[in-house]
């Protein structure tokens, strides 16, 4: 199927008399005719559910249709985004080792590699987005047990060059982690580029409609694991779990049934089936929302460039832009409805700007059907320190603006009104 009819049809196919629409199953628990086939299913969970910490078949449904919209082998659903990037990266690393980011990744993710994973002895080191393929090496060790990177960054707006990272990760025997959030697999699917896990923040784009938080991670199904033996989480017997090795027993999938079946296991943050319902809801429409999203972007980032009254903009669909090259490889049907610019003046002249505004919300979110704004040195990356920002590719007076749905022309009308104030 092309991935337009997989948003529709991946994931849930009833059967004969069964509803047309994928159904919430709103339980927490599942019932096994004898004692033994429940202990069948705590030694091999893929033979059935479990118990709603774990697995659910309203999320089952939509971690099918996400593994297939990617490409993947298979898919986890987290509570959040932040789940998921930080389920990704504890999947393989452990107190004592290594990773590498891209120093252009959304702010939350920076605390979390930084500050949180640091307390948990777990290092980041954190690489420019444009790095040479020798300055990425230079940053491997011998504990380095990952790469990670955002296809489009949040809000820096990079465009990453998947391959060249995959290529470095993979002469060091460690796996590339590609978060695909603002691209979404309608417009790149990172891991025919080299990319051997993905995640996203799926209320964004995916939900669409700003109704749930969550998140997503999925499995090539590609990465040689044993390879390096780097991994012995995934090829040595895990005790907590009746002594599995995960490569021997899911060849196609290892990565993610060690998430599921150890991380999800102990950190509980699953997904409410209503939740995946809604997400499901979200993902039909996907295929449909993405080309009308860049197509407004495109017009209101030539609108604000020909303005005259800012300092910068970042999209990477303007041919002005540094990365439009490598937007023109990886994302050649357009880069989604976030532009970043700065306006003259700084942050007062930004705030300024931002409260005339009067269609755009003042809000903290991004990738919604309706259009939004927002100050992202004020408020998302509030946290980090002047010299994250800069790595970030954030100046104070940055302005998030992500282009919704609505008729492109009164965008602009708000826009312009704005700009006017200013």
């Amino acid at each position: 199927m092309k991935i337009e009819t997989q948003v529709l049809h991946e994931g849930y196919s009833p059967k004969n008399g069964e509803p047309r629409v994928m159904p919430i199953y709103q339980s927490t628990t599942y019932v096994y005719n004898s004692t033994d086939a429940v202990a069948d299913v705590f030694d091999d969970p893929t033979l059935g559910m479990i118990y709603s910490r774990f697995e659910n078949p309203t999320t089952d449904a939509v971690e099918k249709k996400i593994a297939a919209l990617e490409g993947g082998a298979a898919a986890m659903c987290t509570s959040s985004g932040q789940a998921a990037s930080m389920l990704s990266i504890l999947n393989i690393c452990d107190a004592g080792d290594h990773f590498i980011s891209s120093s252009s990744i959304y702010g939350g993710t920076v605390n979390l590699f930084a500050f949180t994973f640091k307390k948990m002895g777990i290092e980041c080191t954190f690489v420019d987005v444009d790095a040479s393929e020798d300055e990425i090496r230079a940053a491997i060790r011998p504990n380095t047990k990952c790469v990670f990177g955002e296809t489009i960054a949040n809000p820096a707006l990079t465009v990453l060059d998947i391959e060249k990272w995959a290529k470095v990760a993979h002469e060091a025997g460690i796996p590339l982690i590609v978060d695909n959030t603002f691209a979404t697999p309608i417009l790149c699917r990172p891991i025919e580029w080299g990319a051997d896990i993905v995640v996203h923040s799926t209320s964004k784009y995916m939900d669409g409609h700003a109704v749930q938080v969550g998140g997503v991670i999925v499995d090539s199904g590609k990465f040689d694991w044993k390879a390096s033996g780097k991994f012995p989480g995934l090829t040595e017997p895990d005790e907590s779990y009746h002594g599995i090795v995960y490569t021997e027993k899911y060849p196609a999938a290892p990565y993610i049934t060690k998430a599921r079946m150890q991380l999800m296991r102990d950190f509980g943050c699953y997904p409410a089936a209503n939740s995946s319902f809604l997400l499901n809801l979200g993902l039909e429409t996907l295929a449909v929302r993405m080309p009308k999203y860049c197509e407004n972007a495109m017009k209101v980032a030539k609108y604000i460039e020909s303005t005259g009254k800012v300092e910068s903009i970042k999209y990477a669909g303007l041919e002005s832009d540094p990365h439009y090259e490598l937007a023109k490889k990886y994302l050649p049907d357009g880069v989604c409805g976030v532009i970043s610019f700065s306006v003259k003046g700084g942050r007062e002249t930004a705030v300024k700007f931002m409260d005339a505004l009067k269609l755009a919300s003042n809000e903290v979110h991004v990738a919604d059907i309706r259009t939004c704004v927002l100050n992202p040195a004020s408020a998302t990356h509030r946290q980090l320190t002047e010299e994250q920002l800069v790595a970030a590719g954030i100046d104070p007076g940055m302005i998030r603006f992500s282009v919704g749905l609505e008729n492109v022309d009164d965008i602009i009308d708000d826009l312009k009104q704005a700009f006017e104030v200013i």
